[in-house]
């Protein structure tokens, strides 16, 4: 079963908003066995608006637009979904009392005509609650299609998708069964990956399909099967999934359904009850800000010195000045005393430490653009390894941040 999505907002279209309703949309309805077959932006504009609801209708059985559902002017999706639909609008008394309650707790400004207009609906549109503003969402049918209309506010969108979309999707239409497995790896790139896999990639079942998610030093494989039968469909990925470890298990660090890398490592250091420090230089504090966007970081992380200024190196971590200007800011070295040293400052079990060229200059060191050293030390060693990440700043900081976490988790694991 197809549905589609159409957001309705010039905001999207000059790029003043990022659409995120419409991956929240697509991810809810794919946990339910219901594909997006294309997603669609338009101008807050009739015949624009028109065009996309005929051609949607062609290709989906659902379709869910969001936006165009406000008080102003402006806000023209109602009017457009009944010329589309040949309906016409009246007062529903529920969505009028919704309104007038919401003014009265907890909106400052006196309620206006314009706001009661909100509570116009097509005449053959069921309602559905919205309970966080004015804006009802509306679900209706004709012969062809079924079409949901929602607010553009991402948080009364998200609760109306939660609790009545997406339970009315579930009664109303029968879907078949779909599961995904997402298999993380990291050290090769997609092409060389492929090549490793292609005999098994060529003798997958036919149900069962491969996608390649390249993004920044990590690939992402997905495993995504469809059918009637839930066990079967799910015995299949598994199987696949199993032998896909036999050929390139060197390289996985984990799936992405069990989270990212990071929370891997959350829950091994809470489990062994160890902590961890960080020194960052080029990273600039984003191995930190990836640690502590985790909810309770406090039970292992200890803190980090963001040292990135030489002179940081030298009077916070204790980094001999001598040692940098033998071996240059951004080396084996410096790396190495910048996690011995953050390791023993914050008395922490494990630290990490970066120290690289992310350009556009080369600044206090005569290593190319791109030179990574990172170091991970732990209660029995140190080890250090040196990266070549490219020539684009925000490619070789990203990257450098997956290959620390990739490197400590598999130094966590040896305890």
């Amino acid at each position: 079963m197809f549905a589609e999505i159409i957001t309705i907002g010039d905001e999207i279209l000059i790029g003043q908003i990022v659409d995120t309703n419409s991956a929240f949309i697509a991810g809810e309805l794919n946990k339910i066995g219901v594909s997006v077959f294309q997603i669609t932006s338009v101008q807050d504009d009739r015949s624009h608006i028109l065009k996309a609801l005929s051609d949607a209708e062609k290709r989906a059985k659902i379709i869910i637009i969001t936006g165009g559902l406000g008080p102003t002017k402006d806000d023209i999706t109602k009017h457009t979904l009944c010329e589309f639909l040949d309906d016409h609008l009246v007062e529903n008394k529920q969505v009028l009392n919704h309104i007038e309650e919401l003014f009265k707790n907890y909106i400052a400004t006196p309620i206006s005509d314009i706001n009661r207009q909100q509570a116009l609906v097509p005449s053959k549109a069921q309602v559905l609650h919205n309970a966080y503003g004015t804006a009802p969402g509306m679900w209706i049918t004709n012969d062809i299609a079924t079409f949901i209309s929602l607010p553009g506010v991402p948080f009364e969108m998200k609760n109306l998708i939660d609790n009545e979309v997406i339970p009315k999707i579930v009664a109303t239409f029968k879907r078949p069964y779909i599961y995904h497995k997402t298999i993380m790896t990291y050290g090769l790139g997609e092409s060389a990956i492929a090549e490793r896999i292609e005999d098994w990639e060529e003798n997958l079942p036919s149900f069962v399909k491969l996608a390649y998610l390249p993004n920044l030093g990590k690939v992402r494989l997905r495993l995504t099967a469809k059918g009637a039968d839930k066990d079967v469909i799910e015995d299949a990925v598994k199987e696949e999934s199993a032998k896909l470890y036999s050929i390139i298990g060197d390289i996985i660090y984990g799936e992405e359904e069990d989270g990212s890398i990071e929370s891997g490592v959350a829950k091994l250091l809470t489990s062994k009850k160890m902590t961890l420090a960080t020194a960052e230089s080029f990273t600039g504090g984003k191995i930190a800000e990836q640690i502590t966007a985790i909810p309770g970081a406090s039970a292992y992380f200890l803190g980090s010195v963001v040292s990135y200024a030489t002179r940081v190196k030298i009077d916070v971590l204790k980094v001999p000045e001598e040692l940098i200007k033998k071996n240059s800011v951004v080396s084996a070295e410096v790396a190495r005393a910048m996690a011995v040293n953050v390791r023993e400052l914050l008395k922490a079990d494990f630290a990490m430490a970066t120290t690289g060229n992310a350009g556009p200059t080369k600044g206090d060191s005569d290593a190319e653009i791109g030179t990574v050293y990172i170091a991970i030390a732990t209660p029995n060693k140190v080890l250090v390894e040196k990266f070549t990440m490219g020539n684009h700043r925000t490619r070789i900081v990203q990257k450098a941040v997956h290959k620390a976490f990739q490197m400590l988790q598999k130094e966590i694991l040896k305890f």
